[in-house]
């Protein structure tokens, strides 16, 4: 994956040498492989021994000490009267043998071809699980130690390096950071003289290199075999010995014209039929040797044609990139530690340029990883660690737990689980669901509970994630449309906003406005596109997938469900920890899953309040096993009966919604070896079906493991074998005990502690407590106390007051950004709109301005700014809790007072695109239950005093703003029967039954009528 060039404080490069004056290579590079150690020699040795004496050995000895085990002639039936003996039982032994050993010896065929192929998973033979296991150890052990070790997992080599196909050109990284750019053209243009001058040099110098090494060779790259793909990194080692050197031959072609008249820009996207000459020292049958001037001359067309039309491209590119090179490497050398940075710097300024450049005129429709997008571009914006870092010390005395900032689809997903969480505990603590009044406001967090929910708040992407729904959802329901099956997805990719998928094998044409990606293995869909989907009835089909990390701000979300076979996760127990409670949390509060379970073992007891439908914990191994032993058998049987192949047909059609939904398993401490075992024989035929399997080791070595990736102490995920190398999304133990904080605090279930909570801000409700600036939130949005602000700025200025308004505790100044701008800002832009905020609050006559921030560095209002809705709170608590519980005529007044301010629903005026940050907040649930409780209230205080039509115009201004509150409607019924009126009730009944439709009554609504009419079924069939 891409290792950015950087300079050391000695002023010399750490990265590839020629990236700073060619096309910037986001391709990974190579990553760390473990060395073969002794121990792997030890091992090959002996599955080399037992492979032989297994397959060789156990037949000559059954030749030589047996012989012959079967009657050289038709036995007949006295031949079967006779009695068994020590030979005939020895013979009926070696048969038995032989057997044996002919099903074992077509599993070490089997292994070996799929090793040496690289096609992926190898076929089953028929009634050899534990046999093929053996061999596929041993095969493993023997080939691991030798130069097919690359093929032996199925690969995802291209996974997200860089997607092409029919889109339009991304920006590159120096026209996506302004800032940066303008610094290294500064620099690029103090060495521009020194470049030149070392041009010649460079040139002769890379002519000379061409001469050492003879005639050329080329090789041709390969169309896909099944799940194979040809890549640089196999063709070096089947032609090179070692598939490090991919490097060379991406330096010895890189921008140069292929047949097909694009060129190579990504060392890991390549073509089939495109031609890559190779270093000197090649070998190997494929390769083929450039034509000489006569063979040519007699060439009519064909690849001698191709292969001298690409060898005369050759001269001018390699020319150039001879020049970057030397003219980078001397400008280090010979101008110091300064010149040396600088030349550096001017050098990556310059490569990107050629790159735009490049990408521009040549007219390839490549999609690279993506650089960070700019703020203005419409993506939603998520800055690099570094850079938050130092913003964070620079806007606020805290910092954010970044683990949530950078992980967009995890954020959003739990700040909507949140959300409902809460809503749910309102209305059971409105309803009487649980024991005792919860109180309207939920617990104001603090702490690292309070960083947790703001940097939910910073980092939720909800668009992201109801496009990729959306996406995927359309998908299936067009493909069902169109009777094809849903095609085996291994992973997905994030890149502003477009959606890649990468298909276990071509299945054809995607259906529109889906189109290939840089081969048939690939779809692709741009954002623009997707954002023409809406919601369809169809069944989530990748409920699996999650993520793992990012790579150039790409994110990678591997289908977990689809892995054939275990993937591993080796690196430190915390490191592992924390990779495995981001894929869980991700996994349990996903937006673009139905149902699903997961299963944690080892870890994650303290996960399950997050989604305790979906997260189960499971104490060890043995339980684990004996579970998904019962679970494999199930699911094989059920889709046998449904004449199903996968899961994945099973989830269109009229079943789709019922079943199928996957099983994943998160296994965080390494098992023992007869469990791994026993895992491995589970999950090899676990993605077909639905269940996946992510196992931690300790040592990096698991039986069975299909996909091996490691966590390192900096952050990295690698999977060398897949070519892969990410920043790794973690969720580490601080963060998490804050964020399951949240959780259980929210929890419906949850016994209240003590008193219930009183409002986060109360007023001075009488005379003297007159506001110097009121805002009228509660219907059309209204500010009295201040000048209308400039025309053009309105607009934000108004919102990011509601936003504090309805936030007295404080608002993180990031939080601020996040909500008033979805896709991203700078920090100027925010500091100067707080600047006219707080110059439009103005200050107290005391002089204090009405806008500052508190000791943690969150933005506040003074006492003196005040909304109708912290009115409307504050006379209902004074009316309920205050000085109304003793004075009767008291309560009245405050109870009458809150309800005139009720003039509507929140923000009713509010202009199209702008409050989305509302779709975060419970304020919508809280109003309309907390103008029905006061509207039950001033309906209690008057039918106390028998004034029916009192109570009934009081709830009958409550129904106004909360309409589907149940309690309003039961106390309406109690208010008209009191009247004495049966028509009047009866009428009543009527239009609760046409209101409820095709759903009915609820049920404690119609016990009510029963008790109150119980003649009202038949005069609402009467008026029907």
């Amino acid at each position: 994956m891409p290792r950015r060039s950087t300079s050391s404080s000695t002023g010399r490069s750490t990265g590839n040498s020629t990236a700073a004056t060619g096309p910037r290579n986001r391709t990974p590079q190579a990553v760390r492989v473990r060395r073969r150690s002794f121990g792997d020699v030890v091992k090959a040795f002996f599955a080399f021994v037992a492979l032989l004496v297994l397959v060789v050995g156990v037949p000559g000895a059954l030749a030589v000490l047996i012989g012959w085990p079967l009657p050289h002639g038709v036995p007949s039936l006295d031949w079967l009267r006779q009695e068994i003996t020590v030979t005939t039982f020895l013979h009926i032994l070696t048969v038995v043998v032989w057997l044996a050993w002919a099903q074992f010896t077509a599993c070490v065929l089997v292994e070996v071809k799929a090793a040496l192929s690289g096609v992926g998973v190898p076929g089953r033979v028929p009634g050899a699980g534990p046999s093929q296991l053996l061999a596929r150890q041993l095969v493993a052990a023997l080939l691991l130690v030798g130069a097919t070790a690359a093929s032996l997992t199925p690969g995802l080599s291209q996974l997200g390096h860089g997607m092409e196909g029919n889109q339009k050109p991304t920006v590159a990284a120096a026209q996506a950071t302004p800032g940066i750019f303008a610094q290294q053209q500064e620099q690029a243009a103090s060495t521009a003289a020194a470049l030149a001058e070392q041009a010649s040099h460079a040139q002769a110098d890379a002519g000379r290199t061409a001469q050492q090494h003879g005639d050329t060779k080329y090789y041709r790259i390969q169309p896909p075999e099944g799940r194979h793909h040809d890549s640089l990194w196999e063709i070096a080692q089947r032609h090179l010995g070692d598939g490090r050197r991919y490097k060379e031959i991406y330096e010895l072609n890189k921008d140069r014209v292929q047949p097909d008249g694009s060129r190579l820009s990504e060392a890991s996207l390549i073509r089939p039929g495109w031609i890559m000459e190779m270093p000197g020292d090649a070998h190997g049958g494929e390769l083929v040797e450039a034509p000489d001037a006569h063979a040519h001359a007699h060439a009519s067309s064909g690849l001698q044609q191709q292969l001298h039309d690409y060898a005369k491209s050759g001269d001018h590119a390699q020319g150039d990139h001879a020049q970057g090179r030397h003219a980078q490497g001397d400008q280090a050398q010979d101008g110091g530690h300064a010149q040396g940075d600088q030349a550096q710097d001017g050098g990556h300024a310059q490569g990107d340029q050629a790159q735009d450049g490049g990408h521009a005129q040549g007219g390839d429709q490549q999609v690279s990883v993506p650089a960070q997008r700019p703020s203005a571009d419409g993506g939603h914006q998520h800055t690099a660690p570094a850079a938050s870092s130092a913003s964070d010390s620079s806007s606020s005395a805290f910092g954010l737990p970044q683990a949530l900032i950078g992980a967009p689809l995890l954020a959003a997903g739990l700040l909507g689980a949140l959300g409902r969480r809460r809503r749910q505990a309102l209305w059971q603590s409105a309803l009487g669901a649980v024991a005792g009044r919860r109180g309207m406001e939920p617990p104001t967090p603090t702490g690292d509970a309070a960083d947790a929910q703001d940097a939910l708040l910073v980092g939720a992407d909800p668009d992201g994630v109801r496009l990729l729904d959306r996406s995927l959802r359309g998908l299936a329901a067009q493909l069902a449309g169109e009777s094809r099956a849903l095609p085996t997805v291994y992973a997905a990719w994030l890149s502003n906003g477009d959606l890649h998928l990468q298909l276990a094998q071509p299945a054809g044409k995607p259906p529109a406005p889906w189109q290939l990606g840089q081969d048939q293995t690939f779809w692709m869909l741009a954002r623009s596109d997707a954002e023409r989907y809406e919601d369809v009835d169809t069944a989530a089909p990748y409920p699996g997938l999650v993520s793992l990390g990012t790579m150039d701000d790409s994110r990678l979300l591997l289908n977990l469900e689809s892995v054939p076979g275990i993937v591993s996760l080796s690196g430190r127990e915390a490191d592992r920890a924390a990779v495995f409670a981001s894929v869980a949390a991700e996994l349990a509060t996903n937006g673009w899953s139905d149902r699903m379970t997961i299963t944690l073992v080892g870890f994650g007891e303290d996960l399950t309040p997050l989604a305790p439908n979906r997260l189960r914990h499971l104490d060890g191994v043995d339980d684990l096993v004996e579970t998904m032993e019962a679970e494999t058998r199930q699911r094989r049987g059920a889709l046998g009966a449904a004449g199903h192949d996968s899961v994945l047909t099973g989830r269109t059609g009229p079943a789709q919604h019922t079943r199928w939904a996957p099983h994943l398993v998160l296994l965080a401490a390494q098992p023992s070896a007869e469990d791994a075992v026993k895992l491995a024989e589970l999950a090899s035929d676990a993605s077909r079906l639905g269940i996946g399997y992510l196992v931690g080791t300790e040592s990096g070595e698991l039986p069975g493991a299909a996909w091996e990736m490691e966590v390192t102490g900096e952050g990295k995920l690698l999977a060398p074998l897949l070519g892969l190398e990410l920043d790794a999304q973690m969720l580490p133990l601080a963060t998490q005990r804050a964020v399951v904080e949240l959780f259980v605090e929210a929890d419906p279930e949850r016994d209240p502690q003590g008193p219930a909570p009183t409002p986060p801000f109360l007023v001075d409700v009488s005379e003297q407590g007159r506001p110097a600036v009121y805002a009228r939130l509660v219907g059309p949005y209204e500010i009295i106390g201040l000048d209308s602000p400039d025309g053009d700025r309105s607009a934000l200025l108004h919102e990011a007051l509601a936003l504090l308004l309805l936030h007295r505790e404080g608002v993180h100044p990031r939080v601020l950004s996040s909500a008033l701008w979805p896709r991203g800002v700078t920090e100027d832009v925010r500091d100067a709109l707080l600047e006219r905020l707080a110059d439009w609050l103005g200050a107290d006559p005391d002089g204090r301005p009405r806008l500052s921030a508190d000791a943690t560095g969150r933005l506040v209002l003074a006492k003196s700014v005040v909304s109708d809705l912290d009115v409307l709170r504050s006379l209902y608590h004074e009316a309920t809790q205050g000085k109304g519980v003793d004075s009767r005529v008291v309560r009245g007044r405050l109870l009458t007072d809150a309800l005139v301010l009720v003039r509507g629903p929140l923000l009713a005026d509010r202009p199209e695109g702008r409050y989305r940050w509302l779709t975060h907040e419970i304020v919508d649930a809280q109003l309309p239950l907390l103008v029905a409780d006061i509207g039950l209230a001033l309906s209690a205080f008057h039918l106390e005093k028998d004034r029916a039509e009192k109570a009934i115009e009081a709830l009958g201004a409550a129904l106004n703003s909360a309409p589907a509150d149940e309690r309003l409607w039961n106390e309406l019924l109690r208010a008209t029967h009191a009247t004495g009126d049966t028509d009047r009730l009866q009428a009543l009944a009527a239009d609760l039954v046409d209101r409820s439709g095709a759903r009915g009554l609820p049920p404690r609504t119609e016990a009510l009528l029963d008790e109150l009419l119980p003649s009202w079924r038949s005069g609402v069939a009467a008026v029907g």
